[in-house]
């Protein structure tokens, strides 16, 4: 029984050899390491930059303040015969009016109109005292950019909405929003902070400025100068004619609208 109990394990033992030399070895669980954390943290972290970024840092950007008058553009508008320009008009040299003065508004409004608390607040702490509203413009732009409206409205005949939308529409003042670090109104750079835009009136930016000669054919031109002395060298933006005893200058260049 013995030799039969020896033969027998041996030949289970030559079985399992033969079962583990077919059956694959047992695959080791991969590490990756630090790897996985870097991913995640990554992750974690740009989801985060975008929330900062395109949430939050917009409104810590750009501070509001509301107009001292909540003005109604419809009222006036419809009280009024020439539109826009009853109020916001061109003098006789060419110059623009802009924001309506206290002078334009008193034959109006030397007494109170009505009810309205904006209509009270405006004669008693303006009219009365001979004191000019603090308007906030929304389209103010930055000191050394000159603006022509008389170029652009009279021998372009672009329409105020272009550029301003549909003000003359609305019924209250909306919210001016300041930058806190430039001091500029968020109007100029527009209110989609990758600089996106659907209308005309979305920004004020140079690049706009472009945009629209471009597609208007504004195409620039030259215009003479006084005689200047021929020792001196034409500047970049100039075109030295009749051997640079006078000189042509683009209106497309820089210094024409930034003074």
């Amino acid at each position: 029984m013995s030799t039969l109990d020896e033969k027998a394990k041996e030949a289970s033992t030559e079985a399992v050899d033969e079962v583990e030399t077919v059956l694959p070895p047992k695959e080791k669980k991969q590490d990756n390491g630090p790897w996985g954390y870097i991913i995640l943290f990554f992750i974690i972290g740009f989801a985060a930059s975008l929330v900062i970024g395109w949430g939050i840092f917009p409104k810590l950007l750009y501070s509001q303040k509301k107009q001292p008058i909540d003005f109604n553009h419809v009222i006036h508008v419809e009280a009024v015969e020439e539109g826009c320009e009853s109020c916001h008009f061109f003098r006789e040299d060419g110059s623009f009016s802009g924001v309506p003065k206290l002078v334009q508004c008193v034959d109006c409004h030397e007494e109170v109109m009505g009810e309205d608390p904006n209509e009270v607040k405006f004669v008693e702490e303006y009219v009365a005292k001979g004191q000019e509203v603090p308007w906030l413009v929304y389209s103010k732009q930055p000191d050394c950019v000159f603006f022509s409206h008389i170029a652009h409205v009279k021998m372009g005949k672009i329409e105020c909405d272009t550029c301003h939308g549909h003000i003359g529409e609305s019924t209250h003042s909306r919210v001016y929003e300041e930058n806190r670090f430039t001091g500029y109104s968020r109007d100029i750079w527009g209110k989609n902070i990758a600089g996106l835009k659907k209308n005309t009136w979305d920004r004020m930016k140079m690049d706009d400025c472009a945009e629209c000669h471009a597609e208007n054919k504004a195409v620039p031109k030259t215009v003479e100068r006084l005689p200047w002395p021929i020792s001196w060298m034409p500047r970049p933006y100039e075109k030295p004619t009749s051997s640079q005893v006078r000189t042509q200058i683009d209106k497309d260049a820089c210094f024409v609208c930034h003074k």
